[in-house]
């Protein structure tokens, strides 16, 4: 089981959930900001540690062995966690998105091409594709449904940008809603500019979601 953190939203009553993945290293509490500098009033967090320790944080998975099997692993923790908010929580599947930074970019792409239930958004920074190939060969059946944003840096000296420009166009041309943008940047997030963008893309992704919502979630997404 993942240790989490719910942020509640300000709109008493609101379903709609932002899962939070940290990067390699980092904790929750490296995401505590996030709520405040999204000003998205009717949106819920919930804050997630890794499973494994690493060096004062933690990590989704071994980046020095076999990292497949920790991704396998995460996946499924990943997996269970999506299941047991829409079960237990009263978080509707459709109206929950995932952001993720860097390792938590990459377990973002992969919920959101595996998980078997359409999510309203999924929000990868930083991150990559692990496998593309083999990815594409296992696509959930509403993983053409689901809508990505990814971002990533120009500057980027940990996880340079070409090679994940090619994993997205290849993930594109294979029918992902994608968003690709970029910004010049390093291993970080870009300040308000790229938070102004991820900003949009949540409320869109909301006000799509909420076509179809119940009504107890539904309202203005200001």
């Amino acid at each position: 089981m993942l240790e989490t953190h719910l942020w509640r939203a300000r709109e008493r009553g609101s379903r709609r959930l932002m899962i939070v993945l940290h990067g390699l290293g980092d904790s929750m509490e490296g995401y505590r900001w996030l709520p405040e500098a999204l000003e998205l009033t009717w949106l819920n967090y919930l804050l997630v540690n890794a499973p494994d320790e690493y060096y004062g944080g933690y990590s989704w998975y071994d980046i020095y062995g076999d990292a497949g099997r920790g991704i396998t692993r995460s996946r499924r923790l990943l997996f269970e966690l999506l299941d047991a908010q829409r079960e237990q929580a009263g978080f509707p599947t459709e109206e929950t998105t995932v952001f993720g930074f860097s390792q938590g970019g990459l377990l973002t792409i992969e919920l959101g091409a595996r998980y078997p239930r359409p999510l309203a958004g999924l929000v990868g920074v930083s991150g990559y594709v692990h496998e593309p190939d083999q990815l594409l060969q296992e696509l959930s059946p509403v993983a053409r449904q689901q809508r990505f944003l990814l971002t990533h840096g120009t500057e980027d000296p940990l996880i340079p940008i070409a090679p994940v420009r090619g994993q997205v166009e290849q993930l594109q041309a294979a029918g992902l809603a994608i968003t690709w943008r970029e910004f010049s940047k390093p291993h970080t997030i870009a300040g308000e500019a790229e938070l102004s963008v991820i900003r949009d893309f949540v409320r869109q992704s909301f006000s799509v979601a909420s076509l179809s919502a119940s009504p107890h979630s539904a309202g203005p997404l200001r």
